[in-house]
Formats: structure tokens, C-alpha cells, sequence
């Protein structure tokens, strides 16, 4: 059964740090890439960080580039959000997301995601 599970969201100040993870379990991940989005009521879900699991490359859009950081650990099967200097605005669910397969492009939108998580809550107060 493919599973990814999420914890590590909980509540924390403003500028603070927090790191989320993500079981990935069930199916070969090695070739895919994973994702993290986060989405907040009556807004659409939005990705904050990807990595193509086979060689650790990574993309940020602008507004997490430089705080947050993407990585997996390849004994463990897990990939994790490390989020540093947290703002107000990143309170938000934050999902763990899978994209079978490889792509030549990184794939930024929920659409193109196969596998979620169930999310985790992050409130950032302060």
C-alpha cells in the first residue's frame, strides 16, 4: 500500500524553526520526485519545495528559497522540510507529495502529483 506520512507540525513562533517529515512507503520512490505544498483554507495548494529523489536536486519558488530546505534520506525512506525563520504566513496544512517517474521539468503543480499525504498542521504565532 503506498503511504506517505507526514508529522513534525505543531505550533511555533515567528522566526523560529520547525522540521517536518515525510514516510514515504509502499512503492520505489528512487525515481521520482517529491514535493512539498502547503495550502491554507479557500486557497489552492501551493509548493514550497522539490527534489528528484534520485540525485538530491532541489527547487524553491522565491518565498521559501533561502529558508527552507528539502532533503531525503535514502536509509529511512523519508524526506524532510527543514523550515527556518517560520513567518506569520507560513501558517498552512503542509503535504507530502509524490510525482512517479522522472520529468524534465519540475513539476510545480498539485495536478501533477500522484501520491499524498495526509498533512500536517503548521502555525506559525506571534
Amino acid at each position: 500500500q503506498v503511504q506517505l506520512v507526514e508529522s513534525g507540525g505543531g505550533l511555533v513562533q515567528a522566526g523560529g524553526s520547525l522540521t517536518l517529515s515525510c514516510e514515504a512507503s509502499g512503492r520505489d520512490y528512487s525515481n521520482d520526485i517529491m514535493a512539498w505544498f502547503r495550502q491554507v483554507p479557500g486557497k489552492e495548494r501551493d509548493f514550497v519545495a522539490v527534489l528528484r529523489w534520485s540525485d538530491g536536486t532541489t527547487y524553491y519558488p522565491d518565498f521559501t528559497k533561502g529558508r527552507f530546505t528539502i532533503s531525503r534520506d535514502n536509509a529511512k525512506n523519508t524526506v524532510a522540510l527543514q523550515m527556518n525563520s517560520l513567518k506569520l504566513e507560513d501558517t498552512a496544512v503542509y503535504y507530502c507529495a509524490a510525482h512517479t517517474g522522472g520529468a524534465r521539468a519540475w513539476p510545480l503543480f498539485a495536478y501533477e502529483y500522484n501520491y499524498w499525504g495526509q498533512g500536517t498542521q503548521v502555525t506559525v504565532s506571534s
